[in-house]
């Protein structure tokens, strides 16, 4: 995986954290902190989550909290599905391993410069979600870019 994401120009960020256990614990929030230069150019930001087969549910509900440089803290609600009625799996798969890429933010751009962080916490009504190996975060340059500065 590190092979395909260094050749990748387009990565702005990447990183994951890994489950102790395979287990999501309530209180284990993951947290991203990187830096933003580029406040012009639009990215795309995604999740990237690994599950395995114990996983017990086909949706994860996320509690997502983004903060700028100097900005109070944005909270949203999110709910993605991560295998059909028929108990499919989305995404990639060997064995035992699903990992899906979950889209968060599409064709935005960061409005300043400096740390950002964005920590991400399930929001599943057990208090240790097993099955889950780990949880990243994928920042990457919008193949589709605004014309102009980037703003709307």
């Amino acid at each position: 995986m590190l092979f395909f994401t260094s050749c990748n120009r387009n990565v702005v960020f990447t990183d994951y954290v890994a489950m102790k256990g395979n287990t999501w614990d309530l209180t284990n929030i993951a947290s991203f902190s990187f830096p933003v230069s580029d406040t012009v150019s639009n990215n795309d930001i995604y999740f990237i989550i690994r599950t395995g087969s114990s996983y017990p549910y086909r949706n994860i509900y996320l509690f997502v909290t983004t903060k700028a440089p100097g900005d109070k803290n944005i909270t949203d609600t999110l709910q993605y599905e991560l295998a059909d009625e028929k108990g499919n799996w989305y995404g990639m798969g060997t064995g035992d391993i699903h990992e899906l890429r979950l889209p968060y933010k599409s064709n935005i751009y960061f409005p300043s410069s400096g740390e950002w962080q964005i920590s991400v916490q399930h929001g599943m009504r057990m208090e240790d979600l097993r099955g889950v190996y780990d949880f990243g975060l994928r920042i990457e340059k919008s193949p589709k870019q605004n014309s102009g500065s980037g703003k709307k």
